[in-house]
């Protein structure tokens, strides 16, 4: 049985190659290649990670002449987002322990 969906955005976000793919979208349009490079992956390598961000609904792609374009979806992100934010209260409550640790051996400020 099969755990997770073709599209879970989970599993796209699981590779750091695809989270860096991501970040660089951030900033506009890109291609294939140039998306790639940091990596030092070959093109097959590349384009199945393309295709994972894309079937997960990450990125988009259109056609350019020969060459295909990726757009950054940001709006898929928001189930990780919401994921998050239900530790928010675990880690801030962490925080404030380690903060009243850090008064009670050294001292308030």
């Amino acid at each position: 049985m099969r755990l997770t969906l073709d599209n879970d955005v989970f599993q796209a976000i699981a590779h750091p190659a695809r989270r860096g793919i991501l970040l660089s979208l951030r900033k506009g349009e890109r291609a294939a290649g140039e998306l790639g490079a940091p990596f030092r992956m070959s093109f097959p390598a590349i384009s199945q990670h393309l295709r994972i961000l894309e079937e997960a609904e990450l990125v988009s792609v259109r056609r350019d002449g020969r060459r295909r374009l990726y757009r950054l979806q940001a709006e898929s992100l928001v189930d990780i987002a919401n994921w998050v934010d239900e530790f928010a209260v675990f880690f801030n409550r962490r925080l404030d322990e380690l903060g009243e640790y850090l008064d009670r051996k050294h001292g308030k400020r």
